[in-house]
């Protein structure tokens, strides 16, 4: 029997206050970054939507030395194996059990340099992250690295890479970087599903009213043969009482004609 809930919503994890939430820079700060920042959060938290030991989230603090506020970075995209879901101001890792979250994603800015992609690799790199993903949508440029031998390795051609953790694969051979669901669909842009579900909705209703103008046809023949069969029915009982007028009358109805 599951539990009766009560209104009351649980703790918001991850609000420490020796931990700040914020580190005051914001989320993205053009619209193409924007894009692909929701893009890849709502198609990855979707495809886990179903486990309840997956935690993905966007522009998250991430908090990796126990008393220590100072060290920290605020992946665009990040997904935690092994940790329950729920919103956090911030993510603790000694207090998500130890565990850093292994797949990073960061979007780039146009005002992002190489010095500070840099240290981005090397805090990843350090704490732990298994899978680190550098995307530059202006330039439609991915570097892909893996942890190999206890250090994260770039993958060196990474069209048609496979991620080892989340299992959708990137495809950058076209003009815009193209990532695919375990299942085979193509990640959608919010716009896109909205778009996608207004031309669904659309073709549902044309259905519906295709199937109520279908039903009124046949409606419609159904009335006309159930008239078409009365009346051959009163046909048919007219002809069996002059048949047995003729009877009366002393005159066989199926006697043949002379």
């Amino acid at each position: 029997m599951g539990t009766t809930a009560t209104g009351t919503p649980p703790p918001l994890r991850g609000m420490n206050p020796l931990y700040p939430c914020s580190d005051g820079m914001p989320m993205a700060e053009n619209g193409l970054q924007y894009q692909w920042v929701v893009t890849l959060h709502s198609n990855l938290d979707d495809i886990f939507a179903a486990n309840p030991d997956v935690f993905v989230a966007a522009d998250n603090l991430i908090y990796p030395v126990e008393g220590d506020a100072g060290i920290s970075q605020a992946p665009d995209v990040y997904v935690a194996f092994g940790r329950p879901k729920g919103h956090r101001g911030s993510y603790i890792v000694h207090e998500e059990g130890g565990v850093f979250p292994q797949v990073v994603i960061e979007v780039r800015s146009p005002n992002n340099r190489a010095p500070e992609m840099a240290r981005k690799l090397a805090f990843y790199d350090r704490h732990g992250a298994e899978e680190y993903y550098d995307f530059d949508p202006q330039k439609n440029r991915l570097v892909v690295y893996v942890r190999a031998g206890g250090a994260l390795a770039e993958v060196p051609n990474p069209n048609g890479f496979v991620s080892p953790r989340l299992g959708v694969r990137f495809d950058t051979s076209g003009p815009e970087l193209a990532v695919y669901r375990p299942t085979g669909e193509r990640f959608l842009t919010a716009q896109q599903v909205m778009d996608a579900r207004a031309v669904a909705a659309a073709e549902a209703e044309a259905e519906r009213r295709r199937a109520e103008t279908e039903k009124r046809r046949a409606d419609a023949a159904k009335r006309r043969a159930d008239k078409a069969a009365e009346q051959a029915d009163a046909a048919a009982q007219e002809v069996n009482r002059l048949r047995e007028l003729l009877r009366a009358a002393g005159i066989d109805p199926d006697a043949p004609a002379r």
